[in-house]
Parts: C-alpha cells; sequence; structure tokens
C-alpha cells in the first residue's frame, strides 16, 4: 500500500515537473537566440543583491515574423506604479504570436527590489527615472540605471514607458512626447491619452542629476513616450482596460499585428506643464479635480494650520488644465498642490 502511494506520488510530481517549465536567467538578451511565433519568459540579471544572488526582472518575449522592428513596454521604474504592471502582463497574455509581425518584448516590473517593498524609489531611496544612463561604478541606483541603460534600451526601435502618479497623488491617464515628432505624436494619439504635454523627456522640478529613461532612449534612437496611468499603488480597472485598448491600438499603427486604426485628434495639448507648491506647512485641502480646465485666478485650494485656520490660500497663475494632484492633506513647506498643464 504504501509503495502504491509513493509511486503515485511520484507519477504526480513527474507529471507536475514536465508542465511547470523553469524560467532561465540570463545576463544578456540576443533576440536571434529566441524562436519565432513562441512568447518567450525569462529572468534579465542587473547586477546582485546582499546575498551575492542575481537582482532579477520580468522580461516576456513576443518574437513573431521577424521584420527588425522592436517595441519595448515597460513598467514600474517606480516601485509603486502597479498598473502598468497588469496592463503589460494582459497585453503580452493576448497576443496572437503567430499573427506578430516583429518582436515586442515586456518588462512588467523594472524595480523589483522598490516592487517588494512597497516603495517608490530604489533601494537607496534615489529615483531610477532621474538618473541615466547612471554609472558602471556608481553607487546603488547609478549602477542599476546603467545596467537597464545597457541592457535594455538598446534593444528597442519603439519604446512606451508606463507609469502612475506618486504615494499621495493622482493622475489622469496623460502622455509626455514631442508632439513636434511625428511618429511620437501618432504613438500617443494611438494610445489616446486625456491630456498631452508635449516636451522632449527631460527631468524637470529641479530633481534631477541626470536624464530620464525616455530622454536617454531618445538620445539613442528610440521612439519613445511615457504614459500616466492614474494612481500608485493600485489596481485600477478603467486604467487598465484603457492601457491594454491604447497598446493593442499602437501595435495596429505601428504595423506588428493586422488592423487599421483611425488617430484621433487630441483633445487637450500642452505645450508646458509644472507643479504648484505650498509656502508654508499645514493640512491642504485641494478644491479642483483632475481633468478640469482653470482660469487665471480661480480658488484651487487651501492650507490650514493646526487650529483650522487659514494661513494659504492657492490661485491658479494662468489659464489650463489639472493634469494631477495632491490626495495628502498633510503638507510641510514645498508640498505639491496640482500639476498644471498650459493647453496649446
Amino acid at each position: 500500500m504504501k509503495a502504491s502511494v509513493f509511486c503515485c506520488l511520484l507519477f504526480f510530481s513527474t507529471l507536475l515537473s514536465g508542465q511547470s517549465k523553469e524560467i532561465p536567467v540570463v545576463n544578456q538578451i540576443i533576440l536571434d537566440d529566441y524562436e519565432t511565433g513562441i512568447l518567450h519568459k525569462v529572468w534579465l540579471a542587473l547586477g546582485e543583491d546582499g546575498f551575492n544572488q542575481p537582482i532579477k526582472i520580468p522580461v516576456i518575449i513576443a518574437k513573431g515574423n521577424d521584420n527588425g522592428k522592436v517595441l519595448g513596454l515597460t513598467a514600474a521604474i517606480h516601485g509603486n506604479e502597479l498598473n502598468g504592471i497588469r496592463i503589460v502582463q494582459q497585453v503580452m497574455n493576448s497576443l496572437n504570436v503567430s499573427e506578430l509581425i516583429g518582436t515586442v518584448i515586456a518588462i512588467p516590473g523594472l524595480n523589483p527590489l522598490a516592487i517588494a517593498s512597497n516603495q517608490r524609489e530604489f533601494l537607496d531611496l534615489q529615483d531610477l527615472n532621474r538618473l541615466f544612463p547612471g554609472k558602471e561604478n556608481g553607487n546603488r541606483s547609478q549602477q542599476m540605471a546603467f545596467q537597464i541603460a545597457e541592457k535594455v534600451i538598446p534593444l528597442f526601435d519603439y519604446h512606451v514607458d508606463l507609469h502612475t502618479a506618486s504615494f499621495g497623488r493622482v493622475n489622469s491617464l496623460y502622455g509626455r512626447g514631442n508632439m513636434e515628432d511625428e511618429v511620437l505624436a501618432n504613438m500617443l494619439r494611438a494610445l489616446e491619452p486625456d491630456i498631452i504635454v508635449s516636451n522632449k523627456g527631460k527631468a524637470s522640478f529641479g530633481e534631477a542629476s541626470g536624464l530620464t529613461m525616455r530622454a536617454f532612449a531618445i538620445g539613442k534612437g528610440v521612439k519613445s513616450i511615457t504614459v500616466e496611468f492614474g494612481d500608485p499603488q493600485v489596481y485600477q480597472e478603467e486604467m487598465i482596460n484603457r492601457g491594454i485598448v491604447g497598446i493593442g491600438n499602437l501595435l495596429k499603427w505601428l504595423q506588428f499585428i493586422p488592423g487599421a486604426i483611425d488617430l484621433a485628434e487630441p483633445q487637450n495639448v500642452c505645450s508646458k506643464s509644472y507643479w504648484l507648491f505650498t509656502k508654508k506647512g499645514g493640512y491642504l485641502e485641494v478644491f479642483v479635480e483632475l481633468k478640469e480646465k482653470v482660469v487665471k485666478g480661480q480658488s484651487i485650494g487651501v492650507l490650514r494650520d493646526s487650529f483650522g485656520q487659514i494661513v494659504e490660500e492657492y490661485v491658479a497663475p494662468e489659464d489650463g488644465i489639472v493634469i494631477g494632484k495632491s490626495t495628502n492633506p498633510v503638507n510641510i513647506s514645498g508640498g505639491r498642490i496640482i500639476h498644471l498643464g498650459i493647453l496649446e
């Protein structure tokens, strides 16, 4: 009896191990090594952790009929940007690779240590998206940015970088890219964001010690855009569904999959955008909503002290549209109020 039970267990163990193929760990992705018509999954090593083990990112490679074109999809260079992860997973799992023309490379989780720690920044609390091209012999986050710059970005011809707002803030679905570049403009149109901010991708707000990943990619000849899909550390069904549809449209427009789309003219294109900040500390109340158009002088919020008295009142400095806003009432001086887009 015992022997019979052991044989059954051995049989099912063998059966399960045959169904569950171990995902390989690689130090570099060489596309010629992957078979056409198949969805491949690998772990790409980017440096090592404290146990001398590789820091791994998940990579999904849809290798279609090869025409040399590669679209890259990256999500969560900030560890709290989870909507993008789910968008990428669902897009890749729904692809019919046998009909795909070209290759799609997706990374649903570019900052694994931050994702696992439920934080935005890398392990040393630096923003990876302000450090490109990184440094081969730099500090921890600089080396991580360098690894991405060397091992990921050179794979792409086209690139969509998926983001969300940070903690304590919310975002509309908005895109960033150079609308003077016809390809980039049409990539943004295909994704149908509520708002587009036309810029060339350099980090702003005085925080940068380097380039954003998008600016670095553009400098390397990659057609790269950024799209912000809502709020941090959550799955938002509407944002995820719109992202899936948008990337499907983009795949059609780039002729990676069959089908045609009509590119609608975007309703809200901004020539620039910037954040408004508090000068004092206290409890912030923001009056305006996402995507609301405001006029110069319109009241947008107040800041109260610990006793409930108003210490600052805020108005729109010029006409614009609300791209993002603070949701955290508690602020020290220099707290963010709203992200204002200036419409063309």
